[in-house]
């Protein structure tokens, strides 16, 4: 019989695999959906989930490998040439949009399902949106997303799913006396306070528009609405954490009133303040940077 030195021997020693393809290859193991390489010299490359359970996949082998894991699709989005990259584009798998009842005016949405689909069910705040995007592409586009300060609500979101960097369901909606269920989730009990803190060191006058990337003016809503933390959701780039679900209600939703671009084509943007809660906010969420630290180019006004 040959002995296992001598058959390396005679073939070779088999080439080792750079991080990227051993990454690569793990993912395509396990992986359900398609995963496309592009073939760039610092790694970049699609994942079209077919399942949850792929999200969850390359989440652990993102944050095993040092690879960002971005969300394709984002209006503007950031090129992420400088570092390897895994782009999560939510396909046909994950497109379901229906009704939580006969009669109720809640809709279930999966991060997939097209905003066209969404005005064609009746969804006012989707309209003359884009209807090519993804919802989950358009709750990242902070120029969408661009309801007056307090105003958060006329977005309709109520509740979202949100899987974190370490893994972590956060489950974000209303929150207040008679709602405390974002508290069952130790993660998220811990980041309240913080939030809340951050908060109240930005705040605008209620005809004013948020300057800085993350809503948290959905924390001071105007007088007679309910705070709701989903609503930190509204244009994060997808620098948060990845969206598993949301929850509508069409009684509730209104389109922006006016593009975020027209508000800051002559102004210089975010100011130090802006930008400094905006990185305190996204160390809360994914203090490890498995998510892009700037998964949107808004043109000189980033933070």
């Amino acid at each position: 019989m040959q002995s296992p030195s001598r058959r390396a021997f005679l073939v070779g020693r088999r080439a080792e695999q750079s991080p990227w393809d051993a990454f690569l290859s793990r993912l395509r193991r396990v992986a359900q959906g398609q995963v496309y390489d592009f073939s760039t010299s610092a790694g970049s490359a699609r994942l079209v989930p077919g399942h949850m359970q792929d999200v969850y996949q390359a989440r652990a082998l993102c944050r095993e490998y040092g690879i960002t894991m971005a969300l394709d699709g984002v209006p503007c989005a950031s090129s992420l040439d400088d570092a390897p990259v895994l782009w999560l584009e939510p396909g046909s798998a994950m497109a379901r949009c229906e009704r939580l009842g006969p009669e109720d005016p809640r809709w279930f949405v999966q991060p997939g399902c097209l905003v066209g689909d969404l005005e064609s069910a009746g969804l006012p705040q989707f309209r003359d949106q884009p209807a090519h995007l993804t919802v989950a592409a358009w709750l990242a586009d902070r120029r969408s997303c661009d309801w007056a300060c307090g105003q958060t609500a006329d977005s309709g979101l109520t509740h979202a799913l949100l899987l974190l960097a370490d893994g972590t369901q956060a489950n974000l909606g209303a929150f207040g006396v008679d709602n405390r269920k974002p508290l069952d989730n130790l993660r998220v009990q811990g980041m309240i306070p913080r939030l809340f803190e951050l908060s109240a060191n930005l705040q605008g006058a209620e005809d004013s528009y948020w300057d800085a990337r993350y809503r948290l003016d959905a924390l001071s809503p105007l007088a007679g609405r309910t705070v709701n933390l989903a609503h930190l959701l509204l244009g994060h780039g997808g620098e948060l954490g990845w969206v598993e679900w949301l929850v509508f209600d069409e009684r509730l939703g209104a389109p922006a009133e006016r593009p975020y671009e027209s508000r800051y084509g002559n102004r210089p943007g975010p100011g130090a303040a802006q930008r400094e809660t905006d990185r305190a906010v996204r160390a809360l969420f994914d203090p490890d940077g498995l998510f892009p630290a700037q998964g949107q180019d808004l043109h000189g006004v980033d933070t």
